[in-house]
């Protein structure tokens, strides 16, 4: 979204014509599944203000003839012409960390002992074994779809079995599943999507010094995230088009049908059962299906609810682009206190760094690079993989650059990430790289 041409404009002021582009809250928490729309009719701004206070509003793809250009802004208490404060996408520069209470950390995880890890094995070690753990995962999250499609009953024994290789290998080094989890396709979403949610999970446990057995029910539990999605029509999850309210309501439903699905399949684990319960609620209190807001939502419901949102947002889906892991940082930043607990959040972003490894970058001197170790403790200046040259013609084989040590490119000119890209740009798949 560009801040030079998007005015936050007042839902009450949207008029047929004006192009939305972006919402006052994630978009899968709407029925607005195509990131940004024109405004068609009054049934357009009647559905938009059942999810929205405000919008932000394209002035430069309006279609109003000369265009508004001088959209209001609603006040807290609803007084058109007033400011209120708006979540804005920071710089990752900008971005700061409090200094972590351990007090607060602990307040969220009562009887709980929680010991930093530290890493036992190299990336490259670490990739070799992580490769055909992930497939694993990925493999048995499939197979239990389809029985449950052919006999419609949940069996959850194969991906128990696969959960801890994935966890132990998180344990010893998370950069290895960090990468695999970075690159997910259209067509695998619904599986890419949930063991994607679940290394993501297993890395902010890892962050936040959890016990072995809590990292194994934060996998389990974000594996099973969506599981009662099975439940919902195939063609309705893939839809390309605005969902009507009946519609959504039923997408919603697949809350209720996960926990439903649960029950008889051994998984006695509260925790577990928090996740699928209220991985979509929100800190604000407007998410579902509870509306209920802050610490009142368990807190491994709340690691649900960023791990799932994350994921989503930098995969690529039926109905949407992804967003490059850099650019979704910035919006869970922009959304703490909002959306997500704050704390957990800033945990979360130590946890996978600005530029997860996995991450397409470009460089200032036009280059093309991997992320691949140092994400979590050098945020701006990780060690790369480069693939392309300047001219965006692939090397021979990828070249290492460490990016803290080197700090100007071969004319003298400072060199430093200058973007983070979507998945897949220039036709890259981090996964198929021999590192």
């Amino acid at each position: 979204m560009s801040q030079l041409h998007a005015v936050p404009t007042a839902v009450t002021d949207l008029e047929i014509g004006m192009f939305v582009t972006a919402l006052d809250r994630p978009w899968i928490e709407t029925p607005f599944l195509v990131e940004g729309f024109y405004v068609t009719s009054q049934a357009d701004i009647d559905e938009v203000e059942k999810h929205c206070k405000f919008v932000y509003v394209d002035v430069y793809r309006c279609r109003l003839g000369a265009g508004r250009r001088n959209s209001r802004v609603v006040g807290a208490a609803g007084q058109k012409g007033a400011t209120i404060p708006l979540p804005q996408e920071p710089a990752l520069e900008t971005i700061k960390f409090r200094q972590r209470s351990a007090t607060a950390i602990a307040e969220m995880f009562p009887h709980r002992k929680l010991k930093p890890f530290e890493d036992s094995s190299t990336f490259g070690g670490e990739l070799a074994v992580a490769r055909p753990v992930y497939a694993e995962v990925l493999r048995a999250y499939r197979q239990m779809m389809e029985a449950y499609r052919a006999g419609g009953r949940l069996d959850v024994s194969g991906v128990r079995e696969v959960v801890n290789p994935m966890v132990e290998s998180v344990i010893r080094n998370p950069d290895a599943c960090v990468w695999l989890a970075c690159s997910k396709d259209e067509q695998s979403y619904t599986w890419g999507h949930s063991a994607g949610a679940s290394v993501w999970a297993v890395a902010l446990g890892r962050q936040l010094g959890l016990p072995r057995v809590d990292l194994q029910r934060l996998a389990m539990g974000a594996l099973l995230l969506d599981v009662g999605k099975l439940k919902v029509p195939e063609a309705l999850l893939l839809k390309r088009e605005r969902l009507t309210p009946g519609e959504f309501q039923l997408i919603k439903s697949h809350v209720e049908f996960g926990l439903q699905m649960l029950e008889g399949t051994g998984i006695l684990s509260r925790s577990v059962t928090d996740m699928l319960e209220f991985h979509h609620e929100r800190h604000g209190g407007h998410g579902y299906p509870r509306g209920i807001a802050g610490n009142d939502i368990p807190v491994f419901g709340r690691i649900a609810a960023i791990v799932d949102c994350y994921d989503a947002i930098t995969s690529r889906r039926p109905y949407a682009p992804p967003m490059s892991p850099s650019h979704a940082v910035k919006q869970l930043y922009a959304w703490r206190d909002i959306d997500f607990d704050a704390e957990l959040v800033e945990e979360f972003i130590q946890a996978i760094g600005i530029y997860p490894a996995g991450t397409l970058v470009e460089l200032s001197n036009g280059e093309v690079g991997v992320a691949t170790a140092g994400y979590r403790t050098r945020r701006l200046r990780p060690q790369l993989l480069l693939v392309l040259d300047r001219d965006k013609k692939p090397y021979a084989s990828p070249r290492p650059l460490d990016l803290l040590a080197v700090t100007h490119d071969q004319d003298g000119k400072p060199l430093e990430i200058a973007t983070s890209l979507e998945p897949g740009s220039f036709g890259v798949d981090p996964v198929t790289l021999v590192v």
